[in-house]
């Protein structure tokens, strides 16, 4: 690429459906599998050619100061920068405020979910924009891409009405030319071309393509989706299956049971207890007298006597006592019976 690659990642949405966690923080900031869903598209991301001088800009919006913070302190190699999108007015308005850095190749990557592709060849593409995406059995409430005869992309349809079309697109897009993109944003705006009441990028991207845009799908092999407790759960399992259980570092102790995949981070404690399958304990966190299966502990979690399943733990929570689901936010206490 003769320009520095753009990485436009909007994520000023509330979280609402994944309340009580996105109260007290930003959802692509919960952890899965031992990382954040931040962390894990960053990774993804290192596969793009030049990944080292890309920029990356985020749209920001509920408690954006704790991205920023997290991307300091834990990236602060990669070239950032930080917007604020104040309304909540849809995708195309939230890109609209990154537009000073919409030029030259442009990838919009969402961040609600976790896929699995590979970006190498993008400074080989031959078309004019990609889409990435996921045939589904029940396409109706994505967005899908429509292709034509030619195997192009004909166009985009929002949340479609029937089974006849399951290419679900995932929330990636490429550019070769971002301001192509921002110039059929600013269209859509000033047409005031909505859907739902609100700006879908779904719709500048169709004015693109009756000017001629070639657009083409690149199928991914996972599509992990992280917008509900449910859902993260799930992630959480996958990515665990994938390579990031680490149960054969962990120390052998004689009062630790282990049903792999887990992830335990190496300054958690676990005694007298059993964890698995598909378990992740975040950073200085104790579990004590307890059975935990399926379930994520955020960082500086306490869970004592208690048998858990299926259950999201916020950070500096504490549990004792309890038997079956839970699900708190951060800075929570649950109290019960002993297990």
């Amino acid at each position: 690429m003769s320009e520095p690659l753009k990485i436009i990642v909007p994520m000023a949405g509330f979280g609402t459906r994944l309340r009580p966690h996105t109260w007290s923080r930003p959802k692509p900031l919960l952890t899965a599998a031992g990382d954040t869903i931040l962390g894990h598209v960053l990774k993804l991301l290192q596969t793009a050619p030049g990944a080292e001088q890309a920029e990356m800009v985020f749209i920001v919006g509920w408690l954006g100061e704790q991205v920023q913070a997290y991307m300091q302190a834990e990236h602060p190699k990669v070239k950032a920068h930080f917007v604020q999108q104040k309304e909540m007015k849809g995708q195309s308005h939230a890109l609209a405020q990154a537009r000073e850095h919409m030029q030259g190749p442009t990838l919009v990557i969402f961040v609600d979910t976790v896929v699995e592709t590979d970006f190498s060849t993008l400074d080989k593409e031959e078309v004019d924009a990609v889409a990435w995406v996921k045939p589904v059995p029940d396409p109706r409430r994505f967005g899908v891409a429509a292709l034509g005869e030619d195997g192009l992309v004909s166009g985009l349809i929002e949340k479609p009405s029937d089974m006849s079309n399951n290419l679900a697109v995932v929330g990636i897009y490429y550019f070769k030319h971002g301001e192509e993109l921002m110039a059929a944003i600013d269209e859509q705006m000033d047409k005031g071309v909505l859907t739902k009441n609100e700006y879908f990028l779904a719709d500048a991207i169709d004015i693109m393509l009756k000017k001629g845009l070639r657009m083409r799908t690149e199928m991914v092999g996972e599509w992990l989706d992280a917008g509900l407790p449910d859902t993260v759960l799930e992630t959480n399992q996958k990515l665990l299956e994938k390579g990031r259980d680490n149960s054969g570092e962990l120390s052998a102790r004689s009062d630790v049971t282990l049903r792999p995949p887990v992830y335990v981070h190496p300054s958690a404690t676990v005694e007298n207890s059993t964890l698995g399958p598909y378990v992740s304990i975040g950073a200085g966190s104790m579990v004590r007298n307890s059975t935990i299966e399926d379930a994520v502990l955020e960082r500086e979690v306490t869970v004592e006597d208690s048998q858990l399943k299926h259950s999201l733990i916020g950070e500096r929570s504490r549990v004792r006592g309890v038997r079956g689901q839970v699900n708190v936010g951060d800075d929570s206490t649950v109290s019960g019976e002993a297990a």
